[in-house]
């Protein structure tokens, strides 16, 4: 198998099973990070990652990390949080926010550049890319963002401020998500933060297999539309 470069003046992506075994998934290289050519991506289950100063690298590996959120995970210490939560949770009320707190809240580094900030933030202005916030009181202190293929989510990034805030986030969403239609979410590569929280590995082709399903089930046109999700008040 060899690494696809990928034409400015095409969207068409190789095919997922094409992927390189080491660096796992990793498919292509270049493109741009238009809007259509995202949109393709994800429909195929692959996704943009690279560092700063490095072409931009298309991935989908294998195996592949996913949330059932009906079975989403809630420790009791978490539960005993929740119940006295200080936390607001909303949808899509400030998605510049919180992408600019995942691009910054990394002591490694980060891949989402101003070019990835602009490229989603694109998205978002479609109505594919979304946001969970978490607020106390006035202060965002936590969230989430992802990409929306119908009754399944791929969730790109979240960041925490405050214990607990980044957990909220994904519960809250979780919960609404299901009880809307919502079936699974994609966490791309298990990592022991998602682990906590109940995701698994399932293999790249079971996923393609659900995404390809679940993409086609759309959730009722409103589940999008700005609110709250959660208040402890």
């Amino acid at each position: 198998m060899r690494l696809v470069q990928l034409s400015r003046h095409s969207i068409a992506f190789p095919s997922p099973e094409a992927a390189l075994r080491e660096p796992n998934g990793l498919l292509a290289l270049g493109g741009d990070l238009s809007p259509a050519r995202l949109l393709m991506a994800y429909q195929r289950g692959i996704f943009p990652w690279f560092s700063p100063g490095d072409p931009i690298l298309w991935w989908s590996p294998d195996p592949r990390a996913v949330l059932w959120p009906a079975t989403f995970h809630v420790s009791r210490s978490m539960k005993r949080f929740h119940k006295t939560s200080p936390y607001r949770v909303t949808l899509n009320h400030a998605f510049g926010q919180v992408i600019d707190g995942c691009s910054q809240d990394r002591d490694e580094g980060t891949w989402i550049t101003p070019d990835v900030v602009m490229a989603y933030h694109r998205l978002h202005e479609l109505g594919h890319a979304h946001s969970i916030e978490v607020w106390e009181g006035n202060e965002l202190v936590g969230g989430m963002y992802g990409v929306s293929q119908g009754a399944l989510f791929c969730g790109e990034s979240m960041f925490s401020r405050r214990v607990n805030a980044s957990k909220t986030a994904l519960l809250v969403f979780s919960g609404e998500f299901v009880r809307m239609g919502g079936e699974l979410i994609d966490c791309q590569v298990l990592n022991s933060h998602t682990a906590s929280l109940g995701a698994i590995e399932i293999p790249r082709r079971d996923y393609l297999l659900h995404l390809e399903k679940m993409r086609k089930l759309p959730l009722p046109s409103h589940f999008w539309v700005p609110r709250t999700l959660f208040s402890s008040l």
